[in-house]
């Protein structure tokens, strides 16, 4: 690090970061990423690692900002491989920065906080969310960022968008970003958007646990790790808007494209025979949600979030799902791929 100044900020980055990663309404499995200027380095969360472990592991790395910013103006294609900056002789464990490092470049301030808040995105998915925002956020500087996939095409939307002064920013399908000069700062601006932008979630029965598990009989599957998940498919306006199709990035990597809701009379098995394969998940109506066997911790916790995330939407709102061509970008993107060895790895 470039001082003793800055050795404490990150410091108090990794006990910020490990506690928004506790935090399920903040962030999801390896999602999220956090991020402290140190004069012409930029440390930044590692692509795959969880927020959580910020304390108990070493999950910084160390990029070079100024070639990487040249790199997105000029629009050169390195820019989506961050990898490709890293300053090795401070990388022990050589892992490869976050997949969004383009975006933490780019903000100007010292400290940059990108979490899947799930206040945020259940406002971010809806076509109104600018004018909600707009109401909930008077008085503060903030930007909002149509959908752009994760990487250099989110990193120019926002550059796009970015004015003097704006220390939040609200990503369209996809979450939030807030910035200050120190941790401090920042952790208290954070603070006050979620809590300005907090709905309540509708209230919901309880899962029916003996009827999902003679729903899982014979067939893999199990129940989520978090009793929370089941609401998307007992409450009925919650499991309409999941079935409508993708709302945001990381459902797609963790879960795949969409939800699958089960027939009237079919049980998991059934289920996987119609569609000819095995889903992440699966939604039964009234009952709750079964996952199968072999899904990751990421995806029990982004089955959650699509519970929590839906239990907020207004039930009247118009909703922006990602297209066919954003799902499929996401599936294919490679740099996606590197982050599920690492989960995989992990789990």
């Amino acid at each position: 690090m470039a001082s003793q100044a800055d050795a404490q900020e990150l410091a108090d980055l990794r006990a910020l970061s490990a506690s928004i990663g506790s935090d399920p309404h903040l962030t999801q499995a390896a999602g999220g990423n956090t991020s402290l200027k140190a004069g012409d380095t930029l440390w930044i969360k590692a692509s795959g690692t969880w927020l959580r472990d910020a304390c108990a592991e070493d999950i910084m790395v160390p990029v070079g900002i100024p070639p990487l910013l040249d790199a997105i103006e000029r629009r050169d294609p390195a820019a989506e491989r961050p990898q490709t900056f890293t300053i090795e002789a401070l990388n022990a464990r050589k892992l490869r920065p976050s997949i969004e490092t383009t975006v933490h470049a780019l903000m100007p301030q010292r400290v940059v906080v990108h979490v899947h808040c799930i206040e945020t995105i259940s406002l971010a998915v809806q076509a109104d969310c600018e004018a909600e925002v707009a109401k909930r956020l008077a008085g503060h500087e903030w930007a909002y960022v149509p959908y752009r996939r994760p990487g250099l095409p989110l990193a120019q939307g926002i550059a796009e968008r970015l004015r003097p002064g704006v220390d939040i920013l609200i990503l369209g399908n996809h979450g939030l970003v807030v910035a200050a000069e120190t941790v401090a700062e920042a952790e208290k601006l954070l603070r006050r958007v979620t809590s300005l932008l907090a709905r309540p979630p509708r209230n919901v029965a309880e899962p029916d646990t003996a009827a999902l598990t003679a729903l899982a009989r014979d067939s893999g599957y199990r129940l989520p790790a978090d009793i929370e998940a089941h609401r998307v498919a007992i409450d009925p306006e919650s499991r309409r808007m999941a079935s409508g199709g993708s709302l945001y990035p990381d459902h797609v990597i963790f879960l795949g494209e969409g939800s699958v809701v089960a027939q009237a009379g079919e049980d998991a098995k059934r289920v996987a025979q119609r569609l000819g394969e095995a889903p992440a998940a699966i939604l039964f109506p009234g009952f709750g949600v079964l996952m199968r066997g072999d899904t990751s911790p990421g995806a029990d916790a982004m089955q959650r979030c699509l519970a929590d995330v839906t239990a907020r939407i207004d039930v009247h709102a118009k909703l922006n799902y990602l297209t066919p061509a954003e799902n499929d970008e996401l599936i294919n993107w490679d740099a996606e791929k590197y982050r599920q060895k690492l989960n995989a790895a992990n789990s």
